[in-house]
């Protein structure tokens, strides 16, 4: 097992919400689609603006702060916990949360059980329970101040109402397709940002609740409640192979990644009655590779570092670990990262900083240690994982199953 790390406090804050998803601001994306809207900046401001953005060095992590972006809720009812989208600033340098949100979009009673934000930084797209909606960023000006938030887009997804509660949405790398999985098996693909319809499939999955698009583009992995996965060719809009289970195993969250040598490969997170495992898997073949027991407890969130070094899982008791992908160890564990169920985590582009949330309403940021070069730190954007109430009862409506 590998070494345990002591949680920095500075580094969580609790939002007064339980917290389903979580994501880095793409920053950089961010700032040149707001510039180009600006509908006020006459063309010679603009051009110097650029200028002076070409000759100022670029944001350093250990010296900026970033906003995080974070949804959830309490769902109907009157509990009097609020459904909204958050967004917070992380400090690089002190490694410190803000307190308290620097923005805040109300919701009503519409819990936003899913969220993806846009790699090319154009919005966030949140699931409630019978559609989706898509929301801008907002950048409010205060004297010299540029503050950001978010607002109800023009943008209506018309091809998302009433369709029900949607478990799982992923864009693929370049922004240019979108895929969305219903609990009620429903699998759509669309075109972005016209919404053509590419693939849809009524019953993918008795209920579908994860999905992956590989590094490339060429393929997209669904995973269902208790069933196999399944695997897309999005040109064809074919299904190309199946993921069998072996055993008692219960596929929890799947997650592509691409090695140094440009090969693919694709992790799958497993639980059984042991605990969590991590399955392996050819992406020319689809045979299963290897399959490795990791951890005690069943985990509740997956994801993959952009280098392909790191696994990261999220674990129903609130502890995070960081797996080495080369052999399946567990190197770090964070203890009681949150003191409830991870339900999200995100990894930096660059692999530096690790994103996690929980349904103790508790956002925490995670440094990746490297023993030769010290601590890495930097900013990425996340796609929701996977739905933890098969293991724990919970329900978007929030109520609770037996």
């Amino acid at each position: 097992m590998g070494k345990s790390r002591e949680a920095d406090p500075q580094s969580l804050q609790k939002y007064g919400v339980p917290l389903y998803s979580a994501a880095w601001l793409p920053y950089k994306e961010l700032r040149s689609n707001l510039q180009s809207h600006d509908d006020h900046a006459d063309s010679s401001k603009q051009q110097e603006q650029q200028q002076e953005e070409e000759e100022t060095p670029k944001p350093s992590a250990s010296s900026h702060e970033h906003y995080v972006v974070l949804a959830g809720g309490g769902g109907e009812g009157s509990s009097g916990i609020p459904n909204a989208v958050l967004l917070s600033c992380f400090d690089f340098s002190s490694n410190s949360l803000s307190s308290q949100p620097v923005a805040k979009l109300g919701l009503g009673s519409q819990l936003p059980y899913r969220m993806v934000v846009h790699p090319g930084g154009d919005g966030v797209i949140c699931a409630f329970p019978s559609s989706c909606r898509f929301f801008d960023w907002d950048e409010v000006k205060d004297n010299e101040d540029h503050k950001l938030g978010l607002k109800p887009s023009k943008k209506v997804l018309t091809q998302l109402e009433d369709v029900g509660q949607q478990l799982a949405l992923a864009f693929n790398s370049d922004s240019s397709v979108l895929a969305v999985g219903g609990e009620d098996g429903n699998l759509r693909v669309f075109k972005w940002p016209g919404m053509e319809i590419i693939l849809n499939e009524t019953q993918a999955h008795a209920s579908l609740k994860d999905l992956c698009f590989s590094p490339d583009g060429k393929f997209l992995v669904s995973m269902g409640q208790r069933d196999l996965g399944r695997v897309w060719d999005v040109t064809s809009s074919t299904a190309v192979a199946s993921l069998p289970k072996e055993n008692d195993e219960i596929f929890a969250s799947c997650r592509f990644s691409q090695r140094s040598d440009q090969a693919q490969v694709l992790y799958i997170a497993a639980i059984t009655d042991k605990g969590a495992s991590i399955v392996t898997w050819n992406t020319s073949s689809w045979k299963r590779v290897s399959s490795k027991h990791v951890a005690r407890e069943p985990v509740s969130s997956f994801n993959v570092s952009p280098d392909g070094k790191l696994l990261a899982m999220g674990m129903t008791q609130g502890d995070v670990l960081l797996v080495n992908s080369t052999n399946l160890r567990v190197q770090t564990i964070i203890r009681k990262a949150h003191l409830g169920i991870v339900t999200a985590l995100a990894f930096s582009h660059d692999s530096r900083a690790l994103v996690s949330a929980s349904m103790d309403s508790s956002a925490r940021v995670t440094l990746i240690e490297d023993n030769k070069s010290g601590m890495y730190i930097a900013i990425q954007i996340f796609r929701p994982v996977i739905d933890v109430s098969a293991m724990v009862g919970y329900r978007p409506d929030n109520s609770i199953t037996d």
